[in-house]
């Protein structure tokens, strides 16, 4: 087992990047990331560079990419609070404190993007393990549902119909095309569905508009317009609210308490940099350099108070 992270750094004087892939470094990397570069490159650079290959979109589940010439921090994760609907503005201002200066970046490709911005070729990453499973429509009272950050995307058909589907796979329902509606025609239909998503799309057949959007990563996020021929196809990136707009009603996840959010990512990192739990194993940057927690744990402390 394995959760293979991938970090590129593009020094100040823009020469060749430098490549790390910590094996299990995908596992909170939006909290490591909260230590600020004066902690996350050191670290980065005391451990050995990858050499020749990158981890494709198969195995590599989070990334980031520093370029120091630029002050921009590139950011993909497939789980943690930054891929949570209640979290991920949270967690998105937390950063810039902890960037403060830097421009920030979701790369909704994942590595094939990070690899597009250095000039390389985005399908030498890509993963052709076969067509994956499309993801399977829930019923109203399936038991993912009552948790409060379920895996679920969910789909609004014109009108009248609400689909929920079961987030298993690392690709988007909007990548099966116009097909998506004849596998849904007779999917459990949830009317009105008021809880969070971490993804969802809208399909107006009559006027043949889609619009999607999501908080993790989906391969080809930017070329699904080629996926549905004859159709306008609108990328709302992570706005979410757009789809609840477009929704009339269908989608109404809870309101965001941004002041219980800023606190619980405040928790959850204070947690992730000092477990309670001595059997719990911290992020890898934790593990290779420990005398740095306490200085994190007491910059997070005073950095997230508010």
């Amino acid at each position: 087992m394995a959760n293979w992270a991938m970090y590129l750094v593009i020094p100040e004087d823009g020469g060749a990047h430098e490549t790390y892939a910590p094996r299990f470094g995908a596992v909170g990397i939006d909290l490591d990331l909260l230590a600020g570069p004066d902690v996350v490159l050191p670290l980065l650079r005391a451990r050995e560079q990858l050499q020749g290959h990158w981890i494709d979109e198969g195995r590599c589940e989070a990334g980031a990419l520093i370029d120091l010439r630029r002050r921009t921090l590139f950011l993909f994760a497939s789980e943690g609070p930054i891929t949570r609907l209640r979290h991920r503005a949270a967690l998105w201002e937390a950063l810039g404190a902890a960037w403060p200066g830097w421009e920030l970046r979701w790369t909704y490709d994942g590595p094939a993007e990070l690899r597009e911005y250095l000039g390389l070729d985005p399908e030498d990453v890509r993963w052709h393990g076969g067509s994956p499973y499309p993801e399977f429509a829930m019923e109203r009272d399936d038991e993912e549902l009552s948790d409060p950050d379920p895996m679920v995307r969910v789909v609004t058909i014109g009108a009248d119909r609400c689909h929920v589907l079961a987030a298993t796979g690392r690709t988007h329902p909007v990548a099966e095309g116009p097909e998506l509606l004849a596998r849904l025609a007779d999917a459990p239909d949830h009317g009105v569905y008021a809880a969070p998503a971490d993804s969802g799309l809208h399909v107006d057949p009559e006027r043949r508009l889609v619009g999607w959007w999501l908080l993790d990563t989906s391969a080809g996020a930017h070329h699904v317009a080629e996926r549905w021929p004859g159709w306008s196809v609108e990328f709302w990136a992570d706005r979410g609210e757009e789809h609840v707009r477009a929704a009339g009603g269908r989608f109404v996840p809870p309101p965001v308490d941004r002041a219980q959010a800023r606190a619980e990512v405040r928790a959850e990192a204070l947690e992730h940099w000092s477990p309670q739990d001595p059997d719990d194993v911290p992020g890898w940057m934790q593990v290779a350099a420990p005398e740095v927690a306490a200085k994190v744990v007491a910059k997070l402390a005073a950095g997230l108070a508010g």
